[in-house]
């Protein structure tokens, strides 16, 4: 390869782009030349229709009637005319030709790489949200199975609670009857009642009382209408004194600070509060 081909290849490209500005430049003269021509053909038909409206001011009726024909078939004649184009020279066409596609280019250029960054925008919020729906659906998935196994363990549960519960209950039952027979017993056997038919002096005594003509209460019953009058009415927790009650058994209670008498009437004694 000789050493001048290279310059001379450089000077063919200078030469083929000054005669491409060159035609360009040609073929934007020759187009200013036409578009100058028919924009002077404009203006004369402008003013020719501005003459005839001057002129025809004193007809308005029927000039507007003329007009109208006038127009319409004015308007058929454009509508079935062919457009034809300014110029027919082929290398003008050429050089407009090139500089619009170069322009519809560039424009649909900047299209391309303004849809691509909206693109790629987008693609970034779909992985976004894609994450975030997978996150919100292995959360949705755990809280299920969680849910599912509650609801099967409570399943389960619920008649074992159930018979645990009365099981409990029964035994509290048995264990409160069985505290209530022993302090009946207890009372029972340490607090008799008065026997009219004993004998010695504390018999005698106790004799005195005429137990057979008064059906007196134990001592447990007193004390079990103590707590059920407690119970039941604690607004009003006295309950009055009646031959029924055992002088010696009342006063005991009071004594032992287990009943208290009415501030009023010491006709009525109530359970001492023990809490």
């Amino acid at each position: 390869m000789t050493p001048g081909l290279p310059k001379q290849i450089e000077m063919e490209k200078e030469v083929q782009s000054s005669e491409d500005t060159g035609c360009m430049d040609a073929a934007k003269a020759v187009l200013l030349e036409e578009c100058e021509e028919q924009f002077g053909l404009l203006q004369k038909l402008q003013n020719e229709i501005i003459m005839a409206d001057t002129e025809a001011y004193d007809d308005q009726s029927n000039e507007a009637v003329n007009r109208l024909i006038a127009i319409t078939s004015e308007l058929e004649q454009w509508q079935e005319m062919e457009p034809k184009l300014l110029t027919t020279n082929t290398e003008v066409l050429l050089a407009v030709g090139k500089k619009e596609l170069q322009r519809l280019h560039d424009q649909l250029k900047m299209v391309l790489s303004c849809s691509q960054a909206k693109l790629d925008a987008q693609k970034k919020i779909l992985k976004r949200e894609q994450t975030w729906q997978s996150e919100k659906q292995k959360a949705l998935n755990a809280v299920t199975e969680k849910i599912v196994r509650l609801q099967q363990e409570k399943e389960k549960s619920e008649n074992s609670v159930s018979q645990d519960m009365k099981r409990k209950i029964h035994k509290l039952k048995e264990y409160h009857s069985s505290l209530m027979e022993m302090l009946s017993d207890m009372l029972a056997e340490h607090f008799p009642l008065p026997d009219p038919q004993g004998n010695g002096s504390k018999k005698k005594r106790a004799a005195a009382y005429d137990a057979a003509e008064i059906n007196l209460i134990s001592l447990s019953e007193i004390i079990e209408r103590l707590t059920n009058k407690t119970l039941e009415t604690p607004h009003d927790p006295y309950v009055t004194i009646d031959d029924t009650f055992w002088p010696p058994y009342t006063e005991m209670l009071l004594r032992n600070g287990i009943a208290m008498r009415h501030p009023e009437d010491c006709n009525k004694i109530r359970l001492e509060n023990f809490f």
